[in-house]
């Protein structure tokens, strides 16, 4: 599976604290694993955002992504908290 991290995502990682740049890295790696592993609570959006999807990195902060068409490839959009990103 290739991942590829969106602009905007990588902003938002880059101004992330040390913690949850941690966070997302030892969630990324359950991701790669098992994209469906219950700690990542992974699901469809709703709304604004259908056609993503998000996991938890935290209990606040989420990583929002989609599949390119042929599922070969997870593209990270957002990564924030849960507040920020849905309004």
């Amino acid at each position: 599976m290739k991942i590829v991290f969106a602009k905007r995502f990588q902003k938002q990682y880059q101004s992330a604290s040390e913690q949850i740049k941690s966070d997302f890295s030892g969630r990324l790696g359950v991701f790669m694993k098992d994209k469906h592993a219950v700690v990542l609570n992974n699901h469809s959006l709703k709304g604004k955002l259908k056609g993503y999807r998000s996991i938890n990195v935290t209990g606040d902060w989420r990583a929002i992504f989609r599949e390119s068409k042929d599922r070969n490839c997870t593209i990270f959009v957002l990564l924030g908290k849960h507040g920020d990103l849905y309004r």
